[in-house]
């Protein structure tokens, strides 16, 4: 009789077993090359199944030797993208036409080969696979009631994280230091029970890096060539909470049952996030909701009523169309880290799904802003109306975010009212951030009692600045001198080009702004070289031009340069000019009147990024259609 073993009959040694119990005695055992491949890949990545394979092949040949078999080994040996596709079936179809070509009894423990086998037209003989004893793995000899996580590493001795959350010690769990064949043998272990006990399974798999989930832990394994040796971190839950054992706990808990929220549950690493995240879907559950989780990889410690989701064919996308269909009426993802998992968690919360987000900030605000850019500022608050800070294991912080049309905190001008993002503090009701568009840009402005400078201060000198630069070569000092006033200090030839021609210039600052502007001379400036006269300039009326007569740094109002005609695009505005000018440096006039300084690029251009304070200026002197004009910079 001839017979061929899959891997399966091999790793649990059920070949050798049959010959001694003399059902296969004197038969011909044909072994698939493609077996011996799977089994060293798996020897060499420290499984112990593929040490128990190698061994029955060794049993084998010392029972050839005897004559009481004859043993071939046959086919093709297996390539290293079979071996990786060996999950799909690709080592399994080799193995079967082996069995095929030698007109072989086909011998698995696999019932998935074996029922394949039978719809091929093969012998098939299908042997139950053997239970195994799955007892403690060997990494949990360094776990006590205090360990929330393991590091083993080869050549360096066994490390943990022990001590209640927020005092939490990095020290040496054992003094010899780990040999590269423990640590092939501990790996192993683990792999081998992920892959056979009940209430385990291997979340990973890719070169260099396995995560496991067996039982309680989350065992990662990672080696050459993704890491510089191998190594094994095993994490433990060490507390298990429920919602009342946290400060502002009624709170939370009236708001979640009020409506399905979008809730972000922020803090350092460590600092207890994903152990809330469990409690508050554990309340949620209690309380009558349908409850899901959506992680990679599974570790949430939660009931069974709780259904875990992970990444379905590598995209959370698919996980979260999928997760749709099954109605949630909270889920909870953790965590929230890349653009896509924003994505994901703001397409959920628009559809109407209750969600709470874990994510990594060190401030509560900070959550916040990670969705700024990643989804329209309009929409932040449909998607996350509550923020959840932990910190040393208790909840910090909770904020309210809501959208309200104002004047932003700190700016007088009735006219820029926009909408206005405030983040308040739950437990006292006072807003403490404001975000809006402020000059094209996103700010997030901190709403400060006290302290040398606030944040609507530093904006306003920040802005200020920007736009007096934009008009001048030389040094810009800025002071905010009260909610809607500010002076500027430039230097003698700059100040006619700020305040332009009869006032024009800086007036038109003022009007964006919404912030009244004097203009000195660096001279006047607190703490200068004192004493020099300069222009009094701009006040707070637009006021007259404090003397100016229009120079442009030297060069007199309406000196001759070369009129250009820009073209205005989708990012920039282009002033063309001869390409031997490349690397000039030259005045932009409009209507003789100075804009602003530039040096000519290779191309023989000048490119102005639109959005910026030098092309709005630039863009209306278009609008007005006055003749634009560079002269050299002397």
């Amino acid at each position: 009789m001839n017979v061929v073993p899959d891997t399966s009959v091999v790793v649990d040694g059920r070949v050798s077993e049959r010959v001694r119990d003399g059902e296969y005695a004197g038969v011909t055992i044909y072994v698939p090359e493609a077996v011996v491949g799977e089994v060293e890949a798996q020897a060499n990545s420290g499984r112990e199944t593929g040490w128990d394979a190698l061994e029955e092949l060794q049993r084998l040949a010392d029972l050839a030797d005897d004559g009481e078999i004859e043993l071939h080994y046959v086919g093709d040996r297996a390539a290293e993208e079979d071996i990786q596709r060996a999950s799909a079936g690709a080592i399994d179809a080799i193995i079967r036409d082996v069995a095929d070509e030698y007109d072989a009894v086909f011998v698995t423990s696999d019932i998935v080969q074996a029922e394949v086998a039978k719809a091929k037209g093969l012998d098939v003989e299908y042997l139950e696979p053997l239970e195994r004893e799955l007892g403690e793995l060997a990494v949990e000899q360094f776990f006590d009631d205090e360990t929330m996580s393991v590091h083993l590493k080869e050549g360096v001795v066994p490390m943990a994280k022990r001590g209640s959350v927020g005092e939490v010690s990095y020290e040496e769990v054992g003094e010899d230091v780990l040999e590269p064949e423990t640590l092939k043998e501990y790996a192993g272990e683990v792999v081998d029970t992920a892959k056979r006990a009940d209430d385990s399974f291997v979340e990973l798999s890719e070169d260099g890096m396995t995560i496991a989930q067996v039982r309680d832990m989350r065992i990662a394994i990672s080696e050459p060539p993704f890491s510089d040796a191998l190594e094994i971190t095993a994490v433990r839950p060490t507390v298990k909470t429920t919602m009342e054992d946290y400060e502002h706990q009624e709170e939370l808990q009236e708001r979640l049952l009020e409506r399905d929220r979008g809730v972000l549950i922020a803090g350092a690493p460590g600092a207890g996030k994903s152990t809330f995240g469990q409690a508050v879907a554990e309340f949620l559950a209690d309380s009558g909701y349908v409850v899901k989780t959506m992680e990679k990889p599974r570790d949430l410690q939660v009931g069974k009523d709780v259904t875990q989701y992970t990444e379905l064919g590598g995209q959370m996308e698919k996980t979260a169309d999928s997760l749709l269909m099954v109605r949630p009426d909270y889920t909870i993802y953790d965590e929230v880290r890349k653009t896509g998992d924003f994505e994901v968690f703001a397409d959920m919360r628009l559809a109407g799904v209750g969600m709470v987000g874990v994510v990594h900030a060190t401030r509560p605000i900070d959550a916040l802003q990670r969705l700024v850019g990643r989804v329209e500022l309009g929409m932040i608050p449909q998607i996350v109306d509550t923020v959840v800070y932990i910190e040393a294991g208790d909840v910090e912080t909770v904020y309210d975010v809501a959208t309200e049309v104002k004047v932003p905190e700190g700016l007088m001008e009735e006219d820029l009212a926009r909408p206005v993002i405030q983040v308040r503090d739950q437990s006292t009701g006072k807003p403490a951030y404001e975000i809006y568009t402020f000059n094209r840009q996103v700010v997030t402005v901190p709403l400060e009692d006290g302290g040398s400078e606030s944040g609507v201060d530093q904006l306003a000198k920040q802005e200020v600045e920007r736009e007096i630069q934009a008009a001048t070569r030389d040094q810009v000092e800025v002071d905010i001198q009260g909610p809607n006033n500010a002076v500027v200090y430039v230097s003698d030839d700059d100040i006619s080009h700020v305040i332009g021609k009869g006032g024009g210039r800086i007036s038109d600052i003022e009007n964006r702004l919404g912030i009244s502007i004097d203009v000195r001379t660096l001279d006047e400036h607190p703490g200068g070289s004192g004493g020099g006269a300069g222009g009094s300039g701009a006040g707070g009326s637009g006021g007259g031009a404090g003397g100016a007569t229009g120079s442009a740094g030297g060069q007199s109002a309406g000196q001759s340069g070369d009129i250009v005609t820009p073209e205005v695009t989708s990012r920039h505005i282009i002033i063309p000019l001869e390409g031997s000018r490349s690397g000039e440096t030259v005045e932009v006039q409009a209507d003789g009147e100075y804009l602003f300084t530039a040096t000519v690029g290779r191309g023989g251009d000048i490119k102005v990024s639109r959005g910026s304070a030098i092309a709005e200026e630039l863009e209306r002197a278009i609008d007005r259609e006055l003749m634009i004009s560079v002269v050299p910079n002397e």
